[in-house]
């Protein structure tokens, strides 16, 4: 690409409304039609407030392991003395 091609590709920063100079844009020039880019993209999943019957399963397992290796020490226990 030559270099009379790549400038008229370019804008023109003197045909440009409201640029100031260096190249910046005072508050408040910004087209009203510029994309937004906050917010969420997709509807998000409502949140429950219940606690998962897995992580209840899962506590109440490890629960009962502790019991049994507690009766376990305790039993071990009382036969050495």
């Amino acid at each position: 690409m030559s270099d009379t091609e790549h400038q008229s590709m370019d804008p023109a920063p003197d045909d440009t409304p409201d640029l100031e100079p260096g190249g910046g844009v005072a508050p408040g020039d910004t087209p009203p039609d510029t994309p937004q880019t906050s917010g969420l993209s997709h509807q998000q999943p409502e949140r429950t407030k219940n606690f998962p019957a897995g992580g209840v399963g899962a506590l109440v397992g490890i629960g009962l392991l502790v019991v049994v290796m507690i009766v376990i020490v305790v039993g071990i226990i009382v036969m050495m003395v």
